[in-house]
């Protein structure tokens, strides 16, 4: 496993829990908020599930699978905001 790609990935996930959690400080609100902020829980729950959970490794069907789940997850969530407008 590269340590130094791992390094990355969590920097990556730290900044961007970072950007999360200043636009929840923020007060910003609506659509682009929402997208922006769901996009993110969608990059760092695929980096966690193909890095650290070593998916990468895996067979398609696996990485559909769990990769699925995510998405339909997130979805979900998109869904409920949506419909709540």
């Amino acid at each position: 496993m590269n340590a130094r790609r791992l390094d990355l990935v969590f920097a990556f996930l730290v900044a961007a829990t970072g950007v999360t959690w200043v636009v929840g400080e923020s007060g910003s609100a609506g659509p682009a908020a929402v997208a922006l902020i769901l996009g993110l829980a969608f990059a760092k729950g695929w980096l966690v599930i193909r890095e650290f959970m070593v998916l990468r490794r895996a067979s398609l069907l696996w990485n559909l699978i769990v990769g699925g789940w995510l998405t339909l997850v997130l979805a979900i969530i998109a869904l409920t905001y949506w419909k709540a407008l």
